[in-house]
């Protein structure tokens, strides 16, 4: 349904090693919303992402997705309604790219259950849309990080969630395949009613495909639309460093 709320957080707290990241914050993520967090080095915005996950505890508040809370969702229903993609990529063991990509179908398999041609075409058509069809059989080890990146992509899309968390998703990534994931990524939010929070570095790529926006500053954070939040000024003040903006196809882009 347009406009559902899928993750909401009341009076919501958050602490790490002693660190306030948040307190108080109210939030309410709705289908077909694509959702930018900023803040500076060591401002919390992964443990805040995590949490949101459902993968911490907060210190204080409460959190529901599709107006239920993370505690009444098994760890199999949870995966299939949000999918996380973390900041780094870890290959401890040899592995192909299918079978990387694949991983993403685990939360929609029973126990014991192997991967039908379904979840391999799911998959497969998941590598080809972020450019890396004909390297299925590739050991995901040799692969260069930007490779990697695009291939965890892959297993989140494979994932089919209705709630994208990201943290850095355009880490390692040239400028082409940036914007060729962030196109697509806030294309399914926004056609197929989903809904996407990422933690992105580039105020430019918040401001041209984000419309909302989470600000991290100094254990506070501040929730809200967009054309609200992504202003020079308040920018100005979040990262300590003076930016201009001006219009540029109907978008803001900021300059230092």
């Amino acid at each position: 349904m347009s406009g559902q709320v899928l993750l909401a957080a009341c009076g919501l707290a958050v602490t790490i090693g002693g660190k306030w990241v948040c307190s108080d914050l109210d939030l309410s993520i709705r289908r077909g919303e694509c959702w930018a967090m900023l803040g500076r080095n060591g401002a919390g915005k992964t443990t805040l992402l995590h949490t949101l996950a459902g993968l911490r505890a907060p210190a204080a508040g409460t959190l529901e997705l599709a107006g239920r809370t993370l505690s009444e969702w098994s760890g199999r229903q949870l995966a299939r309604i949000r999918a996380l993609l973390p900041q780094d990529d870890y290959d401890s063991f040899p592995a192909t790219v299918l079978e990387t990509a694949l991983v993403g179908r685990h939360p929609h398999l029973s126990r014991w259950q192997w991967e039908m041609p379904r979840d391999h075409a799911i998959a497969r058509a998941a590598l080809a849309s972020v450019d890396v069809a004909g390297a299925e059989t590739r050991d995901v080890r040799t692969l260069s990080g930007g490779e990697r990146r695009r291939v965890a992509l892959a297993a989140m899309l494979a994932q089919q969630p209705e709630l994208f968390l990201l943290d850095e998703p355009a880490s390692h990534l040239d400028l082409a395949h940036q914007l060729a994931l962030l196109d697509r990524l806030t294309g399914i939010a926004r056609q197929e009613q989903k809904a996407l929070l990422m933690v992105l570095h580039d105020v430019n790529l918040a401001a041209r495909y984000c419309d909302h926006a989470i600000l991290l500053d100094h254990g506070t954070a501040v929730a809200g639309p967009g054309a609200e939040l992504l202003t020079s000024e308040r920018l100005t003040a979040l990262y300590g460093v003076a930016l201009r903006s001006f219009r540029d196809h109907g978008r803001n882009v900021f300059v230092a």
